[in-house]
């Protein structure tokens, strides 16, 4: 797959597909510690300022919340790459017309390919964040996505914890090459700090096995000390289960 990956910190990434420029939950600025508190500021530096992202094509979102869906990332971004579209779950996409882009940029993310250019094709798949959710009109609000290149599949599944409905999904969408999983587990102290989390280390190998990939980048680990995982502990489970496939901490050696 002749794809460059940067990693932007969270679950957000840089695609580079041929000519075509993909970035997935850019997260390019202070926005949650301002809105949430000191205890949530960075530990990833910022790559770029989002005013300086001119070679956006398509920006997908997973979901709304502020790590995945910044505003003061997404109306900066949007006007430096001014013919960038984004494809998005509805409430998202709400979120980013009221910020002043128009609905015509807009691609609601729907549970069928769709072409990006080319031989690049996205399909949205649930996401369960904690649960499966869909809103009135019966459309997903927390989504992953399968991305096709040169007939190679990834797979980025935002935040999400492991269902069945998920597994059976991608089960129909297999071979897929590379994983992106988040690992920030779901607990009783996250919780109470109002933090959903997502998978466990353990259930992200296990997940990566049952659907066969080659390379697992685990992500969501490394951006707020609440919500972090400590890297050196995926590193030793990695070591200790063996699992069949190859763990990549950071993308941009794929």
């Amino acid at each position: 797959m002749d794809t460059a990956i940067k990693s932007l910190g969270q679950a957000g990434y840089r695609f580079q597909f041929g000519e075509t420029v993909v970035y997935i939950d850019p997260y390019l600025t202070n926005y949650v510690q301002e809105m949430d508190g000191e205890e949530m500021h960075r530990l990833v530096p910022i790559p770029f300022s989002p005013d300086e992202v001119v070679d956006a094509d398509w920006v997908l979102i997973s979901h709304g919340h502020i790590d995945h869906c910044d505003p003061t990332t997404l109306l900066p971004l949007s006007r430096a790459s001014r013919t960038c579209r984004f494809v998005c779950p509805g409430e998202v996409g709400q979120i980013l017309t009221r910020l002043g882009i128009s609905e015509q940029r807009i691609f609601i993310a729907r549970e069928e390919w769709l072409t990006l250019d080319g031989e690049l094709h996205v399909r949205p798949i649930p996401a369960a964040h904690p649960d499966i959710e869909r809103d009135s009109t019966g459309l997903l609000r927390y989504v992953g996505f399968v991305i096709e290149y040169q007939q190679c599949r990834m797979y980025h599944s935002g935040d999400t914890s492991l269902e069945q409905t998920i597994l059976s999904i991608l089960q129909e969408l297999l071979p897929i090459e590379i994983a992106f999983l988040p690992v920030n587990e779901k607990n009783f102290y996250r919780a109470q700090r109002g933090i959903i989390g997502n998978m466990s280390v353990r259930e992200a190998f296990q997940m990566a096995t049952d659907i066969g990939v080659k390379t697992l980048v685990p992500m969501h680990w490394d951006m707020f000390s609440p919500n972090s995982v400590f890297p050196e502990e995926i590193d030793l489970l990695y070591r200790l289960i063996r699992p069949p496939f190859k763990l990549v901490m950071r993308p941009e050696g794929l």
